[in-house]
């Protein structure tokens, strides 16, 4: 399988941080490109873009300030596939890119991916009263997958947060 290359840039309003890319996103090069990902279609519903985009358009997104990466690497059909030494590397390497690159907020797609970043047991949606880099926010949104089972327009109102802190 192949990995995905992040997009990543100095000074980003927002960092978007998955679990890890899907077979299909793999297959495609492409972050959230399985089509039961909802993603891009509660980025415009959120008013974070002005048109719904497509999955193979994701590197035009840092021209607006956003970049995409994933706690881990490696492809898996779903995120409980994921090893605790996974987590535990993919947690140090992602905690550098954000250290590096400081985007002004980083949005964890799934609570779960921000509690494995963070070793936190519990965190509410949203801004995170304490950040694990200095200086950067940490959001924590709900996933985009087709499997969580929170209503659409819940799932928005939570990332319209983010037009606020960008």
């Amino acid at each position: 399988m192949n990995l995905i290359d992040d997009h990543l840039a100095e000074d980003l309003k927002i960092l978007f941080v998955g679990f890890n890319p899907s077979i299909r996103s793999s297959e495609l090069g492409h972050h959230y490109a399985n089509p039961n990902n909802r993603f891009w279609k509660i980025l415009f519903e959120a008013g974070l873009t002005t048109r719904k985009y497509e999955a193979a358009e994701d590197a035009q997104l840092l021209e607006m300030g956003y970049g995409f990466t994933n706690i881990v690497a490696r492809p898996t059909k779903a995120a409980d596939e994921i090893t605790k030494e996974e987590y535990k590397e993919g947690r140090e390497i992602l905690k550098g890119k954000i250290e590096r690159f400081k985007p002004k907020v980083v949005c964890f797609v799934g609570k779960g991916v921000y509690q494995e970043y963070s070793g936190r047991k519990s965190a509410p949606w949203g801004k995170q009263m304490e950040s694990v880099v200095p200086d950067v926010i940490d959001f924590v949104a709900p996933s985009s997958s087709g499997l969580v089972r929170m209503k659409l327009n819940e799932i928005v109102a939570i990332y319209q947060q983010l037009l606020k802190l960008k």
